[in-house]
C-alpha cells in the first residue's frame, strides 16, 4: 500500500458504504455504553456489570466522547430530582425545545462546572487510579487518540467518521432524548413531568427513547412497557446476563 492509497482508504480500505456501516456500528457501541453503563448501571443502579464490561464501557466513552462518569451521573440524577423545575439542567419546559435540542451539549457543560451538583449527585461513581489520573484528568487525550485511530483505519474519511462520533452523543442524548423526550411523543403513564416516548428510534438511541416509561419506573433496568415497544438496551443486558457479565438488580415486569 502506497501513501496515496493509505490516505484514501486507510488500513481497512473500505468502500464508502463500508465506512457508513462501520460508523453506525461504532456510534451504536457508544450509545450502548451510555444507556447500559452510565444510565442503567451508574446512575440508577438497576444493573451490576462485571468489572471487565464496566471498564470497557468506561474506556470506550473516554475514547469516543471524553465524558466523565461522575459528571454524567450527577447531571442526570439532578434532572430526575428536579424534573421540569428551574433546577432541571436541561428541561425544554424551562429552557425551550430548540435550546435543549441544539444546545443540549452546552447545557451539559455548564452544569458540569457546578461543583455543588457534582458533590451532591455524583457520589458512588468510579474513583480509582485510572479515573483520577487519566479518564477525568485527560479527557481530550482520548478523543485525540480516536482521531488518530480513525485516520489510520479509514484514511482521510476518518476525519468525517470522527466528526460524526463527536456529534453523536451531544445531539442524540443531550439534544433529542433530553429535548424531544420531554416535548413530543406518546405517554403510557401520567407522570408529574412532561416525559414522552418517542418510538420508533430504539435501535439508534439504545432504548432511551422510551423516556416516559423510564420516568415512571426510574430504577428499572428495562425501559419497554407495551408488548410492541422495543428496548434494545434491555436485549443486550439479557444477552450479557446469560454469560454472567451483568446482574439485573431491579426491573418492572408489567407488560400491557
Amino acid at each position: 500500500m502506497n501513501v496515496l492509497d493509505f490516505l484514501n482508504g486507510g488500513l481497512l480500505a473500505l468502500s464508502r458504504w463500508g465506512i457508513v456501516i462501520a460508523t453506525l456500528i461504532l456510534t451504536h457501541i457508544t450509545i450502548v455504553a451510555v444507556t447500559i453503563y452510565l444510565h442503567r448501571c451508574q446512575t440508577h443502579r438497576a444493573v451490576e456489570l462485571h468489572p471487565w464490561v464496566s471498564h470497557f464501557f468506561r474506556f470506550w466513552l473516554w475514547l469516543t466522547t471524553g465524558m466523565k462518569t461522575k459528571e454524567w451521573v450527577a447531571i442526570h440524577s439532578k434532572h430526575h430530582a428536579n424534573v421540569e423545575e428551574l433546577e432541571d439542567p436541561h428541561s425544554p419546559v424551562q429552557k425551550g425545545i430548540w435550546k435543549v435540542l441544539f444546545e443540549g451539549a452546552e447545557l451539559y457543560r455548564m452544569e458540569a462546572k457546578n461543583e455543588g451538583t457534582l458533590a451532591k449527585y455524583g457520589r458512588g461513581t468510579p474513583d480509582d487510579w485510572l479515573e483520577r489520573n487519566l479518564y477525568s484528568r485527560h479527557c481530550k487525550i482520548g478523543i485525540g487518540i480516536l482521531l488518530l485511530i480513525d485516520i489510520i483505519l479509514f484514511g482521510s474519511m476518518g476525519i468525517t467518521v470522527w466528526a460524526i462520533q463527536m456529534m453523536w452523543i451531544p445531539f442524540l442524548a443531550a439534544g433529542v432524548i433530553n429535548g424531544v423526550g420531554h416535548y413530543w411523543g406518546y405517554r403510557n403513564f401520567d407522570t408529574p413531568d412532561n416525559s414522552r416516548n418517542i418510538f420508533p428510534w430504539g435501535i439508534i438511541t439504545g432504548g432511551e427513547e422510551l423516556h416516559n416509561n423510564h420516568h415512571q419506573f426510574g430504577s428499572s433496568a428495562k425501559f419497554s412497557n407495551k408488548w410492541w415497544e422495543f428496548d434494545i438496551g434491555w436485549l443486550y443486558i439479557k444477552i450479557l446476563e446469560q454469560v454472567r457479565l451483568v446482574r439485573v438488580k431491579r426491573v418492572h415486569n408489567e407488560i400491557s
